[in-house]
Parts: C-alpha cells; sequence; structure tokens
C-alpha cells in the first residue's frame, strides 16, 4: 500500500512537472540604425532663403548596400549628379548599411523627419523613389505612411499587393519594370498595377520590352519622370 501512495505521488509530479503555461509578459525594445547618406541642394536653395523646396528621397538597390557611400553614384540620381544633372529639389540618398538586410524604413524615415526639420523642405512636396531592393522598400513606404508622399516612383520593386488599399489612393505612381527581369519578375509590378488600376488609382505603368533587371538605366534617365514629379503637391 505504501510502495502503492509513494509510485502515485512520483507519477503526480511527473505529471505537473510537464504541464505547458501561457504567461503575460511585456519588454520594450530599442533599435538604433546608423545610416550614411548623400543629400543634394539645388543651386536655388541658397539664391532664394525664404523659399521652401520640394525632396526627392531615394532608395538604392543591394548591389550598393553595405560597401562605401561612393557606391551610391553607380546608380540613380545619385549617378545622374554626379554627371551633372540638376534637379529643382532636394534629393535625399541613404545607404542601406546591410549587404544582406532588407531596408528599415522605419530608420529612414526619422532620417527624412530629421531632413525636412532642419531644411527649407515644403512636406506637401516629398518624392518618393527606388529600386530593386529600394524598390520594395518604397512600397513598404507608401504603405506604411500613406500620407506622406506626393508621388511615387518604383522601378523593378516587390510588391505588398494584399496591402495595395493601404497606399493614399490620391497619390500619383508610376511605376518601371522590364518583362525579361530575371531578379524580381515583371510579375510583380504587372499585379501590383493592376489591382491599383481595379481601384481607381492614378497610375503610370512603363514596361520595357526585352529590358531585364537593370530597368533602372533606362527609368532614371527619364526626363519626364523628373517634371512629373515637380509638378506633384499635397493638397
Amino acid at each position: 500500500m505504501r510502495y502503492s501512495i509513494l509510485l502515485f505521488s512520483f507519477l503526480l509530479l511527473q505529471s505537473c512537472a510537464g504541464q505547458s503555461k501561457l504567461i503575460d509578459a511585456e519588454i520594450e525594445t530599442v533599435t538604433t540604425e546608423k545610416l550614411q547618406y548623400y543629400l543634394y541642394y539645388p543651386a536655388e536653395y541658397e539664391e532664394n532663403p525664404k523659399e521652401q523646396f520640394g525632396l526627392l528621397l531615394f532608395l538604392h538597390g543591394g548591389g550598393e548596400a553595405g560597401g562605401e557611400l561612393d557606391e551610391l553614384k553607380k546608380n540613380g540620381p545619385p549617378k545622374l549628379l554626379v554627371e551633372g544633372k540638376e534637379f529643382p529639389f532636394l534629393v535625399l540618398a541613404p545607404q542601406n548599411p546591410y549587404k544582406r538586410k532588407w531596408w528599415n524604413v522605419n530608420a529612414v524615415n526619422q532620417l527624412l523627419d530629421s531632413i525636412i526639420a532642419t531644411n527649407r523642405v515644403d512636406p506637401k512636396r516629398i518624392y518618393l523613389s527606388g529600386l530593386s531592393r529600394g524598390g520594395s522598400a518604397v512600397w513598404d513606404l507608401a504603405v506604411q505612411y500613406p500620407k506622406k508622399w506626393a508621388a511615387l516612383a518604383v522601378v523593378c520593386g516587390m510588391a505588398p499587393v494584399p496591402y495595395a488599399h493601404w497606399i493614399n489612393k490620391k497619390l500619383p505612381i508610376w511605376v518601371f519594370h522590364g518583362d525579361v527581369d530575371k531578379v524580381i519578375a515583371v510579375d510583380e509590378s504587372d499585379r501590383m498595377v493592376k489591382k491599383l488600376k481595379e481601384m481607381g488609382y492614378d497610375v503610370t505603368y512603363t514596361r520595357y520590352q526585352d529590358v531585364g533587371h537593370n530597368s533602372w538605366e533606362r527609368a532614371y534617365t527619364t526626363d519626364e519622370l523628373y517634371e512629373w514629379m515637380a509638378k506633384q503637391k499635397q493638397d
């Protein structure tokens, strides 16, 4: 009898020790990000000290991530600036510090807010553009901060189609993609553009024939793109 009681007690303890449980808890996390960047000022910025200017936020692709800041000059608006092109607005071009991580869009947004606060930037004329991995981040920023942008230009980026309706319906959008892109399939842009147009968004789609992933070479040398941007202003 005593043996049976001891055995029962042992089994009961084993059973209690193996029970799962659910607890409530809380932790406050802090994430810091070091972002290097280029900031371009048009000549008119100094000539007209009382005037506010638009700003283009440009996000590069994976090839320029995690290296020297100079690598940003390989593509997009930074490349054009090195070649002597002038823009009628400021250009902010940060660098993703990680080769194999997505853009931290919250950190990018904080950087942008800091630049707006310390320069004569018109908050109703903030333009957003990016290519490849940067294009994917641009879609992400448009979804998460929908009322911040006056114009959106995305080049060969992955698209958050299920969340397309989170984007500001008044936002003018221009999408570029090559139809033989083997890195980020053109279907990404096809589906996103179709979804946006079905919902009544103002979307222009430039779908390059026989162009691969480097569609940015043609997209960012399209003068009409910057003329179109400069005309956009939030209500």
